[in-house]
């Protein structure tokens, strides 16, 4: 009996402790894991772009006079030679007309001259007349052929200004609203009547950063393989992407020292007009060939004061991982850093998470992310 009383008091004392030690002992969280996944991934940039007309031209008078008469609509499409305005006209005839008289006196007096300037020098052979008297003649001649010269250049001015009060449409093209209306007086001086730019196709010119500049395009700047290698897409700021694909079609030679970026421009298909000259729009240069690319659900990231990492699941337990981002797909992210693929990222259960922690990883049901 002392012996099974002995066991007993022992088991009795030992017991807390026992408890203690098991009470002590954490339970290791649930969290859900995903495979950092490697897939074919074609590289994309955004940028902030504003589209511009190919094309854009502000119509003004030429001439002054009284307005009689605007051919278009607000907003219309236009062809080139379309009438746009109709300036009074008689005046402007009238001054073709007097170019002309002035034109048949000049050339009556080149005639009388030239007769006067041969009879001089056939007295001069006579010895009837004076070496000076011949030269007179001579100077009168040439005196009228300017003032001919002179008559055919006013004949010139006065129809080409007949000409500017019929003032048409130099390119295709939309053209604005007008700034007057009939019965106005125009001239130079009254600034632009409209403008017309034209909307197919257009441009779009965005900044390209250094950083950017250096990763997208080659090391030896070369436009057509810059042309062949990328596509660009814009996007409104609410709205899908836009159908038509653009390629660049030039690359600035300098940069910009306010703001470190390269001028790109790519030129963009209109054929519904849909693009607006001056409409800021979503740029994504996009390279044709897709490459293998580490991707994880975005669910997974955390940043801090270092910057961006993950918690992946190794030997059971949690372990940081800092990694570098790239692009978004869908609900994923691009790893251009810190993981090879493979590794079981956490992405539920995070926010108790530290490193070394023992953890029960439970894979998740369906892929997280697009």
């Amino acid at each position: 009996m002392p012996t099974l009383r002995a066991f007993v008091a022992t088991l009795a004392l030992g017991l807390p402790a026992l408890v203690g030690a098991q009470a002590q002992q954490p339970v290791a969280p649930t969290v859900t894991v995903i495979a950092a996944e490697k897939r074919p991934v074609t590289e994309s940039t955004r940028f902030v772009g504003r589209i511009e007309a190919v094309e854009r031209v502000d119509i003004r008078a030429r001439v002054t006079g009284y307005l009689e008469d605007v051919h278009f609509q607000d907003g219309q499409l236009v062809k080139t030679g379309a009438p746009l305005y109709h300036i009074e006209k008689g005046p402007f005839e009238a001054a073709v007309q007097q170019a002309k008289a002035a034109l048949l006196r000049a050339r009556a007096q080149l005639d009388n001259a030239a007769v006067q300037r041969q009879r001089a020098e056939d007295l001069l052979r006579s010895n009837s007349t004076s070496t000076a008297t011949r030269d007179d003649r001579v100077a009168a001649e040439k005196s009228a052929a300017g003032d001919l010269a002179a008559a055919e250049a006013g004949l010139k001015t006065a129809e080409i200004n007949l000409g500017y009060t019929d003032i048409t449409a130099p390119i295709d093209g939309r053209v604005g609203r007008t700034a007057v209306t009939r019965g106005n007086v125009v001239g130079p001086d009254s600034g632009v009547l409209t403008t017309i730019v034209s909307s197919n196709p257009v441009y779009v010119s965005f900044p390209v950063s250094q950083r950017d500049f250096i990763r997208i395009f080659p090391r030896e700047l070369d436009l057509k393989a810059a042309a062949d290698n990328t596509k660009v897409i814009i996007q409104a700021s609410s709205g899908p992407p836009y159908p038509y694909p653009g390629k660049i079609d030039f690359i600035d030679v300098k940069v910009d020292r306010a703001t470190d970026t390269v001028a790109v421009r790519a030129s963009i298909p209109n054929p519904e007009g849909r693009l607006v000259d001056g409409q800021l729009v979503q740029v994504s240069v996009e390279g044709h060939k897709p490459e293998e690319r580490v991707v994880v659900p975005q669910a997974a990231l955390i940043a801090d004061q270092q910057g961006i990492y993950v918690f992946i699941v190794e030997d059971g337990k949690a372990a940081i991982r800092r990694v570098k981002v790239g692009q978004a797909v869908g609900g994923s992210v691009v790893i251009m850093d810190g993981l090879s693929g493979g590794e079981l990222v956490v992405i539920t259960g995070i926010q108790s998470l530290k490193s070394g922690m023992a953890v029960s990883a439970v894979p998740a049901e369906k892929p997280v992310g697009g």
